[in-house]
């Protein structure tokens, strides 16, 4: 038998098949469009997995069940989008609609989660007891397993660590609160931490405005690690000062839980041992146990957008 795992995000929908070694042997993506109402969403999903099983050579009759990787508050349990603010949902009987348009077994995750399942059964985290994945993207996405669990604390919404505060009444969050470690950590912020920078020098000696043809508005995750590549001292700072705030999250979240690995995807963990190494030596001066012989490994995900993929397809042995 195969499983079919879903990635459902606000611009693409990702399904895949996945065999019983955890390796997917076929993909199929289209569009989401949102927004538009639940059963459409619902539709393209169950269309997607007719095609991909068709790429796989089989039929839906070899499909054990389905998974489905939601960004918002998930309840596993009921099978309900509670909220998802990128797919304009709430209160979604997500997992009954698609049961009923496929016949199968429907499991949903928030898509944090599934990625981290998915790099615990596959990929970076694999045969760790304990692990945590951090995404870095738009915001900072996070998901823990413990004991081969996925934890998502009583009300389902666990793992929420890019909503912790670093700074006491620093940069606003969308979430309402201020000084959360996304506002600091992820892609968006080192994006804002690179123009703040720009904008402290004068433009007629800014080493990155020249990278960008004059253009502030092409700064990226990797402007100021290229900058500091190019011996940059401002592209320099940005990237020592990301650092600190990356690692100062990833203290705390090995302070807590104490994982056997931490693993961090994203675009920016494209920059391998660049980003790796520094961050490796500020969290062993900062970590509280860096007395213990045992210690977390940290490393970049390994499997990239596929975790989402296999840790949805997968999400029966959850429960």
């Amino acid at each position: 038998m195969y499983h079919l795992g879903i990635d459902l995000g606000g611009t693409n929908i990702v399904a895949g098949v996945v065999n019983n070694k955890n390796e997917i042997i076929a993909k199929a993506s289209c569009k989401t469009a949102v927004p538009r109402p639940e059963t459409e969403i619902c539709d393209s999903m169950a269309e997607l997995c007719k095609e991909v099983v068709k790429k796989a050579g089989i039929k839906m009759d070899d499909i054990k069940e389905i998974g489905i990787g939601v960004p918002g508050a998930i309840n596993p349990v009921t099978g309900v989008v509670e909220y998802s603010t990128n797919l304009f949902f709430h209160n979604w009987e997500l997992a009954d609609m698609m049961a009923e348009k496929t016949g199968k077994k429907i499991h949903i995750e928030n898509d944090a989660n599934a990625a981290a399942y998915g790099e615990f059964l596959a990929g970076s985290a694999k045969g760790a007891n304990n692990s945590i994945t951090i995404t870095l993207g738009t915001g900072v996405g996070a998901g823990i397993i413990i004991d081969g669990e996925i934890y998502s604390g009583s009300n389902y919404a666990g793992a929420e660590m890019g909503h912790m505060v670093i700074v006491v009444d620093g940069r606003e969050c969308n979430c309402g609160r201020k000084g959360c470690w996304e506002t600091y950590a992820s892609a968006t912020g080192l994006i804002n931490m690179t123009k703040e920078a720009i904008l402290s020098e004068r433009a007629d000696s800014s080493y990155m405005l020249k990278m960008l043809d004059g253009d502030i508005s092409k700064v990226s995750g990797i402007t100021a690690f290229d900058a500091m590549r190019n011996g940059d001292a401002t592209g320099a700072a940005v990237v020592d000062r990301y650092i600190k705030y990356l690692g100062c999250g990833i203290v705390n979240a090995i302070n807590i839980f104490q994982p056997d690995v931490l693993s961090i995807g994203g675009g920016i963990s494209h920059e391998g041992e660049t980003l790796l190494a520094p961050l490796r030596a500020y969290v062993e001066k900062e970590r509280y146990t860096k007395h213990n012989d045992k210690q977390t490994v940290i490393c970049a995900a390994t499997l990239g957008n596929d975790a989402g993929i296999i840790g949805a397809a997968m999400l029966k042995q959850t429960k």
